[in-house]
């Protein structure tokens, strides 16, 4: 995606919501869009009126953005985010990213679905991401030619989550009595689901939890020097020795058993950014 395509979608986002300017971005993940029904909502847009967006095709991911407040601040959500297997680019999952930071946003709210692999986990604990796992993704968003007035061609990434939202989260879900870790998340591509022996490679390498997601949109924000919170509704277990066949009603009941934690705690992290 060329800065001429990210520009004339921010431009265009900018005529529609009459200069609206987000402090923060949030991206929803798999079953966690409840979320949106504590907006405030100002401003709807449908992705397939924005200029080089792509249009998710996950039947459980809606696709629009919202505008609006959100704990006193002003938000841009994405309503369903954009996944590698679904056949896009890179570049494309992580564009809606890259006009968000253009549109005003100061940090990104990230969540997702993740099947756990840390045998201390439970499904519906939720896992605030210290860390990521990337270099399984066949392809990289920051590959090719560089965005030079965006950010560095060499990215540090040995910060990439913001480590006062990390403390201020887990301090959140402690005060509430909210089962939260904090953990390494690794991303895959998916479509299917990993077999015993690549859960078992996976926690052996130091991840707690898998999912298909969030990795891309983290480094796009981190090349642009946005703070990044992530955090993991483990929506199954993932251990190989008492392996059950994932089914998706599953672990959707199970995001939306966790979704309000995940919420109170994003909201309760908003209420103190400056």
């Amino acid at each position: 995606m060329t800065l001429q395509q990210i520009q004339e979608a921010t431009h265009y986002l900018q005529q529609q919501t009459n200069g609206f300017i987000p402090q923060t971005g949030i991206i929803l993940g798999t079953g966690l869009g409840a979320l949106v029904n504590d907006i405030e909502i100002d401003y709807t847009i449908e992705y397939e009126y924005i200029p080089h967006f792509p249009v998710s095709t996950v039947e459980f991911h809606k696709g629009r953005l919202l505008f609006g407040i959100l704990a006193g601040k002003k938000v841009i959500c994405m309503q369903g985010r954009f996944h590698y297997y679904e056949g896009y680019t890179m570049q494309q999952v992580t564009f809606p990213v890259r006009v968000m930071k253009l549109l005003g946003i100061q940090q990104l709210l990230v969540s997702n679905a993740a099947g756990g692999l840390n045998p201390s986990y439970q499904t519906s604990d939720l896992m605030i991401i210290n860390d990521h796992i990337s270099q399984f993704l066949p392809e990289n968003p920051l590959r090719g030619a560089n965005l030079d007035s965006l950010g560095d061609r060499f990215p540090d990434m040995s910060d990439v989550y913001d480590e006062q939202l990390i403390e201020n989260a887990l301090q959140i879900a402690q005060k509430h009595g909210i089962r939260a870790h904090a953990g390494v998340y690794v991303s895959v591509t998916g479509p299917q689901l990993e077999t015993k022996a690549e859960y078992r490679m996976l926690r052996l390498l130091g991840a707690d939890a898998v999912g298909m997601s969030t990795a891309p949109e983290v480094m796009v924000a981190r090349h642009m020097n946005l703070p990044v919170f992530g955090v993991s509704v483990i929506t199954d277990m993932c251990i190989p020795e008492t392996l059950e066949k994932a089914e998706i009603s599953k672990i959707l009941a199970a995001a939306y058993q966790a979704e309000p934690n995940m919420t109170l705690i994003m909201k309760e992290l908003l209420k103190l950014l400056p």
